[in-house]
């Protein structure tokens, strides 16, 4: 098993059934960096956020 494919097991571990909650945190901790740092990352953070949240949303529909 290669380095990669055990930290994507063990992120679907720690998921498991709670994937909305995940994603909640995920827009969360999105929010909190552009709070800090006054919006001007936004474009950055939120891309990082749609594909973090598609990353949670696809593990449960992934194939190996």
């Amino acid at each position: 098993m290669s380095f990669l494919d055990d930290i994507k097991g063990k992120a679907e571990e720690l998921i498991g059934g709670n994937a909305d909650a995940v994603k909640g945190g995920i827009e969360k901790a999105g929010d909190f960096i552009d709070e800090k740092t006054g919006g001007k990352l936004a474009d950055q953070v939120d891309g990082v956020q749609q594909a973090a949240s598609e990353y949670v949303g696809g593990l449960g529909h992934a194939t190996p």
